[in-house]
């Protein structure tokens, strides 16, 4: 283990989160507010560490796998730690666990929230809230690779250590031109929607600030009301596009760019994934209908939720908790298959689902054939035993981490709606929940345990269980691995 590299670039990613804070404070200074010191002050305290950890390099500049998987784990929680800092300074959120909880929330792009009262805050501390859903859409190790000057070679164990879910392919061959490609197409869809909410009426500030919680797929708003505070028809649709498009695999764009057309629309996941929405938003809508006073209204709102939803970026335009059962069951459905492998969404991904469902009905192709020959194909490729049982592993750890964090948080003895979809929405880092953690309330009633539960599960959930998980196990902390 190369533990002065491992302090080395976790010093320079610090250090980079030292001049990213300079943004929203340049952000209070234009709308002339006090609260610009607090993010000077976290950045001077990032900047003293960088020079401490981060200005010179080690003589043995190698790192493997495991030095990655460190690496990722613990540049998602120091980042988080210390971006809630401002939000304690300012004021904000004076209890530095709540500024915590919303900082991972923000960064692992769930979108939960603890606060009651948003519309308050400084303009500077909001921007800062869905800033951090743009820089967490992507990936903090992304963001980090395309400003820094680390090698191909050690670039690529981060990156696969921060996406280590089942489709890995790369877009291009080396590591920090695949990152710079990615926040290309990611920053142009996002001025795209900056451009198209203008036109529908929104001002600057509020456009940037949605585009960039749609582009992370987080959901914060500086909206008590979310998105159903413009009440336009314009504005839900134009979010609901993109909600969809930024939950569709990131590699489906370069094919576009590359004018390949029909690998697109062969792929197996996109056509699941379009085909879940479709599904849901249909039933929805029929379901909803009566409550609506027509097809389209309920159209409009089923659409958008549905989108929120899958895509993992819970905005909200309507109260879905007052929505009949069967609603809200399929919402809660949508939570855990989430969106596409290789998109800013969260949840186990459809890649995912589709392979367990192949898989098992494989199984029952062979217990009615037993001498027959069945092999799991994903876009026309084999899928290798290698990667089924990581699927298998990964279902079943999901399982577990589900059930014994809804077990602690049942702790506080709220019904067992809450209790469930608090954790199952911070485990897929959706956002809002069902009953007391719905669309219009807030995560501040949880005790700190249960808050510590769900900033953990926000974690796990955004990379996908094994890096944070291998963090945690003794046998690679020793030196000899």
């Amino acid at each position: 283990m190369n533990f002065k590299m491992i302090k080395y670039i976790l010093g320079r990613m610090l250090g980079i989160e030292a001049v990213v804070l300079l943004i929203p404070a340049v952000v209070c200074l234009i709308y002339r507010e006090s609260c610009f010191t607090s993010f000077l002050i976290t950045s001077a305290i990032l900047g003293v560490v960088f020079l401490l950890t981060g200005l010179k390099a080690p003589e043995d500049t190698k790192i493997y796998g495991k030095e990655g998987f460190v690496i990722v784990g613990f540049a998602w929680i120091l980042w988080s730690l210390f971006g809630a800092i401002p939000f304690t300074i300012s004021g904000s959120i004076p209890f530095y666990l709540d500024a915590v909880f919303e900082t991972i929330s923000g960064f692992t792009t769930t979108g939960s929230t603890i606060l009651s009262e948003i519309e308050g805050l400084p303009m500077g501390i909001l921007f800062w809230r869905c800033f951090t859903h743009w820089i967490g859409g992507m990936g903090v190790l992304v963001f980090v690779l395309m400003l820094t000057t680390l090698n191909d070679k050690n670039a690529m164990h981060l990156m696969r250590a921060e996406v280590p879910g089942p489709d890995k392919d790369k877009i291009i061959p080396k590591a920090r031109q695949n990152a710079a490609l990615l926040y290309k197409m990611y920053l142009v869809l996002t001025v795209i929607e900056v451009v198209l909410l203008l036109l529908g009426g929104m001002n600057l500030y509020d456009s940037i600030v949605h585009s960039f919680s749609t582009a992370g797929t987080g959901g914060f708003s500086n909206m008590n009301a979310s998105i159903g505070a413009y009440d336009s028809a314009y504005i839900d649709g134009v979010i609901t596009i993109f909600m969809i498009l930024f939950g569709v695999n990131f590699n489906m764009y370069f094919l576009l760019l590359i004018k390949d057309v029909k690998s697109v629309f062969k792929n197996e996941e996109l056509r699941v994934y379009l085909g879940i929405i479709a599904v849901a938003i249909a039933a929805i809508t029929i379901n909803i209908c009566q409550m609506y006073g027509g097809l389209l209204h309920a159209f409009r709102y089923a659409s958008f939720q549905v989108a929120a939803i899958i895509s993992t970026t819970g905005f909200g335009t309507a109260d879905f908790d007052q929505w009949p059962e069967f609603s809200k069951t399929v919402l809660l459905m949508l939570m855990m298959v989430g969106a596409s492998g290789g998109s800013t969404g969260g949840g186990m991904k459809v890649s995912r689902i589709q392979m367990i469902v192949k898989s098992i009905s494989r199984e029952v192709k062979q217990l009615l054939h037993p001498k027959s020959v069945n092999v799991i194909k994903v876009n026309g490729k084999k899928v290798s035993d290698d990667a089924m049982r990581g699927v298998y592993i990964y279902f079943f750890a999901y399982m577990i981490i589900l059930a014994v964090s809804t077990l602690i948080v049942s702790f506080n003895n709220y019904d067992f709606a809450t209790t469930f979809s608090s954790v199952l929405t911070t485990l897929n880092n959706v956002g809002p929940g069902i009953n007391l953690v719905g669309s219009t309330c807030n995560f501040g009633f949880f005790s700190p345990l249960s808050k510590i539960v769900l900033c953990l599960d926000m974690l796990i959930g955004r990379l996908e269980i094994f890096p944070f998980l291998m963090i945690m196990s003794p046998t690679l902390w020793k030196r000899k691995f």
